[in-house]
């Protein structure tokens, strides 16, 4: 399930000019206690790995960037874009941002909110999607010296789609607890893709953003809508809508 909010606030909103970290607070602290300590600290492990199964998006709105003092300031009224494929997850967060009145985004302070879901169903082998936080898919390897090194991959590369089919099979056995069907998903630029570079926590992370034409099984499909496609999705990567 996607949900849209909509918040409002009686002055400009100031942000540093790389905010995952801050939208990531912001969603922990609007779940139930027990769900968000659960998420937070452990996860659903497939593989040993870990999945928070939720992806937000970036902040959508009017702004303008202040390069001098490294921020960026939107206009009063934003929306964010938040999915999940938990129904749990999702009902938590919507009742808890609408109980609380104000709410705190780093030193700005939201109200006014109002919120939409949408529960698209995907029922062929083919969408087509716009990102709306970028996509980043990578691995860790090893130089000759044996130090690591992490490589970044974009559509269209050897192992893009073979990364992007094992990652949503995983979180589609976290999330239904069973096999995933088989077939693979592949993802070609419907667009030129722009690169993305976020600072995350002190670390840089690489992903790619724009339109996207995907194939593959249905099930498959609707993980990476409600779930986000590619890695890191907890920490604001990989949101695509249908367009």
């Amino acid at each position: 399930m996607q949900l849209s909010f909509e918040f409002e606030s009686g002055n400009d909103l100031y942000l540093p000019l790389h905010y995952n970290h801050l939208i990531q607070g912001f969603i922990y602290e609007s779940i139930d206690p027990a769900l968000s300590a659960f998420l937070h600290d452990k996860g659903y492990e497939v593989d040993n790995r870990s999945f928070r199964l939720f992806v937000y998006s970036r902040i959508l709105g009017n702004y303008r960037i202040n390069n001098s003092e490294e921020k960026i300031v939107f206009t009063p009224k934003i929306e964010l874009l938040i999915a999940s494929p938990l129904d749990e997850f999702c009902l938590s967060l919507a009742k808890n941002i609408i109980r609380r009145g104000d709410l705190h985004l780093g030193k700005n302070i939201l109200h006014g909110v109002t919120y939409s879901t949408n529960s698209l169903e995907v029922n062929n082998e083919s969408l087509v999607v716009y990102t709306q936080s970028p996509i980043t898919v990578y691995s860790t390897l090893f130089r000759p010296d044996q130090r690591k090194y992490t490589a970044y991959f974009q559509p269209g590369d050897p192992d893009y789609d073979r990364l992007i089919t094992e990652n949503l099979q995983r979180k589609y056995r976290a999330t239904y607890q069973k096999q995933p069907p088989p077939g693979d998903v592949s993802v070609r630029a419907s667009s030129r893709l722009r690169r993305n570079i976020v600072k995350y926590k002190g670390f840089i992370i690489k992903g790619y953003s724009g339109k996207l034409f995907l194939k593959g099984p249905p099930e498959l499909l609707q993980i990476a809508l409600d779930a986000g496609l590619g890695a890191k999705n907890s920490q604001g990567f990989g949101f695509i809508q249908k367009v």
